[in-house]
This record gives structure tokens, sequence and C-alpha cells, in this order.
């Protein structure tokens, strides 16, 4: 575990919280805390301080006035919010309205508190939820989510790409009784098949040549807690059998070894796949499936929930405030946002908007930052359209397209002079071309024979960053 140092934390009490005395033995890790009423709460002491702790009863009203603050201050320093966990529609609302993340009110464990100190400290920006539950549709699967965590059952979690998979097994998690153990996420697809195996299982000294220490698995290191199988569908055939025996027998057997180690863990599993069909081309064991499937929910893509797009949109905007404080959207873009089918879901959503934020000059994001994702032939992703269709064109609900500029060159080079000025302004503002890389949403690599194509195309870019 990282060690923290000379970390200095601000906990601010209110009239029915205090510090607990059950913590004081953070100072023996290096971890001073300072304790301060908050209605004595000063602009120094949150200057000072590495992170914050406060306690959420009813609304967030303590949060907001201290992320207002922190605005005034320009300041990033992360609050932890701690919440009763049975009430979790407050922890919900806590994060969306900037949290840096939620934790039981009843969590005392001194280990527990230095590794989320730990994470705090060294975060230097704030990871936004990828689930908003305004919606409906949110709301509704949220409190099956939050009754299935309470029984003890294996769940699959089945949905699209960038719909929320690992964010809906950490509450399932924190809404059980497993909340004060360990969750453990492992991708599936990841790595390859002999390390998967490792990995999981672990294994025991000697077991292979370079195996000095034993070493234990992921469903070890999860005992008492969830371990989540993300991209299931990609565990190869073999290992499947492997995995099924363990579920069934709730005993691990390391490489190597020859004693079985009884296990105390809930499985979550999730998928993008179909897996019947997996079944029926034999990638994916039947027997499995249904033992993975004892409950399964389904996420609903982020066009299916749409009363959930802005809050999210607005969301990922104060999640790069610090590029610029006062950055709004525009009703045209709000707009343009819902009429957008996003196949992408809010992964989608997230880079779109990151795009924007670079080429916004002013203080508000307008029709024409809005840069969609080239993945599907749709109107919404109109650099792939011809000119022809260019004028009258509309929107999958039939209604215009709002902001699409007249053509006054062809389409072709009016989306590469537009790519071209967003990675030359997401250059300008980023220390290097992995950060850069990083804002676009897409790979180094890609990056890279971008800016190779564009010189070749006869643009200005730097020998520095074509290469």
């Amino acid at each position: 575990m990282k060690k923290v140092n000379s970390t200095t934390i601000l906990w601010i009490n209110n009239s029915s919280d205090a510090f607990p005395s059950k913590l004081s033995s953070l100072k023996e890790h290096d971890i001073n805390v300072a304790s301060t009423p908050s209605a004595n709460l000063t602009d120094g002491q949150l200057s000072s301080s590495n992170a914050v702790v406060l306690t959420l009863e009813k609304d967030c009203d303590l949060l907001c006035s201290i992320e207002a603050r922190k605005k005034r201050l320009n300041l990033s320093t992360p609050i932890i919010v701690r919440v009763n966990r049975n009430n979790f529609e407050l922890a919900i609302l806590a994060m969306r309205n900037g949290a840096a993340t939620c934790i039981p009110s009843e969590q005392h464990d001194v280990q527990h508190w230095i590794e989320t100190f730990a994470i705090a400290k060294t975060t230097d920006s704030r990871q936004a939820s990828p689930f908003i539950f305004a919606d409906p549709v949110s709301r509704n699967m949220l409190e099956l989510t939050e009754r299935v965590a309470k029984v003890d059952v294996t769940v699959m979690l089945a949905g699209a790409t960038g719909t929320g998979k690992e964010v809906v097994a950490r509450i399932i998690h924190d809404a059980s009784p497993r909340h004060a153990g360990p969750f453990v996420a492992f991708n599936c697809a990841a790595m390859p098949e002999n390390l998967i195996e490792d990995m999981l299982f672990g294994h025991d000294k000697g077991s292979f040549t370079g195996a000095t220490n034993a070493q234990p698995g992921l469903f070890e290191q999860a005992q008492a807690g969830t371990i989540f199988l993300d991209e299931i569908g990609e565990m190869p055939i073999n290992l499947q059998a492997k995995l099924l025996r363990v579920l069934q027998e709730r005993t691990v057997t390391r490489l190597g070894g020859q004693k079985g180690i009884d296990l105390d863990i809930r499985v979550v599993a999730a998928t993008n796949q179909n897996l019947k069909e997996a079944m029926i081309e034999r990638r994916f064991r039947e027997d499995l499936y249904f033992r993975l499937s004892a409950f399964k929910i389904t996420l609903p893509n982020l066009v299916q929930r749409p009363l959930d797009i802005i809050p999210l949109a607005e969301q990922f905007v104060l999640q790069q405030a610090v590029i610029n404080p006062d950055l709004t959207l525009s009703l045209r873009a709000k707009e343009r946002l819902l009429d957008h089918h996003w196949p992408g879901n809010v992964r989608e959503l997230q880079n779109v908007i990151t795009r924007a934020m670079v080429m916004a000059q002013e203080k508000t994001i307008d029709v024409e930052h809005l840069l969609f994702d080239d993945i599907t032939n749709s109107v919404d992703s109109f650099q792939t359209l011809s000119p022809t269709v260019s004028k009258g064109m509309t929107s999958s609900h039939g209604l215009p397209v709002q902001g699409i500029p007249n053509q006054t060159e062809p389409l072709i080079d009016t989306v590469r002079n537009s790519e071209y000025r967003t990675i030359m302004a997401a250059l300008e503002r980023s220390r290097n071309r992995d950060q850069a890389a990083e804002v676009l949403g897409i790979s180094t690599r890609t990056l890279r024979h971008k800016l190779q194509r564009l010189r070749e195309q006869g643009l200005s870019v730097t020998r520095a960053y074509a290469r």
C-alpha cells in the first residue's frame, strides 16, 4: 500500500459531529487532522489542506458552500463526504455536487481512511461519476440495485460500452452488508490468459520459475467483500470451467497449490456482449451463465434516460472547471446534446464536452463547439455526410439540426479544418502530447497519426508534434 506522507486533513465539524476518537491513531501514519466547526472555517485552513472531510445529514448545503469557496480561491482540494449508509440518495446528490467520494459515517477503520486519504492526495482532478439518477429510468434502476444489494446473490450487469457498469457494481457493494469489506475489480479482457489465471487464483511459492513467494489471487483479496469481473464474455473458455468450480464450491486453489481456500465473497459480473449468442457459438459456457445470472440488471443506454444528459454534461463541465471556471452550456448546445443518439453513451458525452471546452474561447459552449464521435453513419455524425444532404438536414426525431454552419467550402475541408483547430487548441493548452491526447479522448498513437496526416495535407504542424 502506498504510504501517505505529511498529509493535512481538515475535518469540518457541525453541531452533531466531531472527529472520532477511534481515528486518533492516524497521526502515527503522518496524517495530521485539524478539526474546526463549519462556522469558523477560514480560507487559510481550506487552502492549506490536502483534503476536507465533512458530514452530511439532510442536504448538501454545507458541501455547496465549501465548493463555492473553493472556486473563489481557485482550489482543487478534494472533499470527502460522510453520509449514513442508509441514506444513499444523499450520497448520490453529494457526488453530483462535487464530492470526491462518499464514505459511510459509521466507517472508523483506520486502514480504510489511510487509503482514502492517499487516493485523495495523489488525485489531481475528480473523475465524474458516469451515472446521474435524474431520469425516472435511472431512478428505477437505482431502486432495483439497492434492493438486490441487500441480498447476497451473484449479479450479472448487462449493457453497452460506456453505460457505467462498474459504477453500478460499486453501488451494489456500498449498499450491501459487505460494504466494510474490499471491492476488487478485474477486467477479464485486459491481459493474456496465463496472467488472468494467476491474477484471479494466485500461486504458491515454487509453482513456476520465478515464483519465489506465495501470492494470493484476487478472489482471496476480495474476502468478506465483492469481486467485480468486467468483460466476463472475454474470459477464455478453459478458465470459465475453473471459474465455475470456484462459484460452485466457494473455494479457490492457488496455482501449484494442493489445498482449497474457503471464500466468503460476492461476485458481480458485467458484459457488453450477447452471452446467449456466445453460448450458441460455444464461446461461453451455459452452466457458467446461469451461475452468474442469479440476478440480472440491464443498464439503459444514455439515450434511454434523456433527463440524465444535461446534468451529466454540466457535471463534466464542472469537472474540468480549472480550464475555464466560468464556462456554461448554451440553450442551443443543450438542445443539440438532447437530440444526439449517443451510441458511445456516457463516455462519448464526456469526450464531446471535453472537446467543446477546448474549442470554446468565450464563457459559453455553443453548438459550433460540439464535435461528435464519427462512429456511425447517422445524421448526428455530420462529418460522414455528403455535401448534397447538408441543407435541410433533420435529426432522428424529425427536427432540424441546429448549429450546422452554411457550407462555404467542401465538407471534407470543413471537417479537416475543424479537426485541425481542435487538435492544435488541445496542444496549446496541454503540457505534452500525451496530455493533449487525453483531453481529446484519443490515444497518443492516434494523435501522432492525425498530426502526421495533417502535416502531409499542408497544414502547419511543427516537426516536434508531427513525429
